[in-house]
C-alpha cells in the first residue's frame, strides 16, 4: 500500500513510522527543517522509539514538502495537522483537516481520507456530508507524547470509525505493524 501521512508531530510521525515496516509511506509537512531532518532519518521530535526506527530499521519511507506528489498515488491519506482547542470559545480549528481534504479530492479520487486529528463529536459525520463522500474515516489515536510510537506498537485499542472495507484495511494495516497483536473492531 502506498500512504501519506499529513502532519511530522508525534501522532503523524509515529504512524507513519508503524506503517512504514510493511508499506510505502511519505510524510508531508510544511515545515522544511523537519523533511530535511526525516531525510536524514533524524527525528524531528523527541521520541526514542522514532529515532531508533529512523536510525535502525529498514522502512520504506520518504518525506516531502509536496503535498500533490504524496497525495497521487496513495491509497490512504492520514491527517495527523494540529487541531488547537480554545478553551474561551470551545471551538476545535479545524481548518488544517479541511485544507487537506479539499487538497486531496482534488488529486486522488480513489484514497481513503483517515483523520487522526483531535476532532470534536459529529465532525466525521458532517464532513462526510459536505464534501459528498464516503472516504473520509475517523480513526482516534490514544498516545503520549514521547512514546507515541511505543503506543502504536503495543496499542490497547485500534479504534476505526466505519464499517467498511477500507476501515478494514487501515485497522489490519495498524495491527500488523503492531507487536501486540489483537482483535479488530470496526464502529
Amino acid at each position: 500500500m502506498k500512504i501519506a501521512v499529513v502532519g511530522t508531530g508525534y501522532v503523524g510521525l509515529s504512524n507513519a513510522m508503524l506503517l512504514a515496516q510493511h508499506n510505502e509511506v511519505v510524510a508531508v509537512d510544511v515545515v522544511p527543517e523537519k523533511i530535511k531532518s526525516l531525510n536524514a532519518k533524524q527525528s524531528p521530535i523527541e521520541d526514542e522509539d522514532i529515532e531508533d526506527f529512523l536510525s535502525h530499521k529498514n522502512l520504506n519511507f520518504s518525506a516531502t514538502l509536496d503535498a500533490k506528489d504524496a497525495y497521487q498515488n496513495a491509497d490512504f491519506i492520514i491527517i495527523a495537522t494540529p487541531t488547537d482547542y480554545d478553551t474561551k470559545t470551545n471551538y476545535f480549528n479545524t481548518s488544517t483537516v479541511e485544507t487537506v481534504i479539499e487538497q486531496v479530492l482534488l488529486v486522488n479520487q480513489q484514497a481513503t481520507i483517515i483523520i487522526k486529528s483531535t476532532v470534536p463529536v459529529g465532525y466525521t459525520a458532517n464532513i462526510r456530508e459536505r464534501y459528498a463522500t464516503d472516504r473520509i474515516i475517523f480513526s482516534p489515536e490514544f498516545l503520549r507524547e514521547g512514546k507515541a510510537l511505543h503506543d502504536n506498537l503495543y496499542p490497547s485499542r485500534i479504534i476505526v470509525g466505519a464499517q467498511s472495507e477500507q476501515a478494514q484495511i487501515l485497522a489490519n494495516l495498524l495491527l500488523e505493524g503492531a507487536i501486540k497483536k489483537m482483535r479488530l473492531y470496526c464502529l
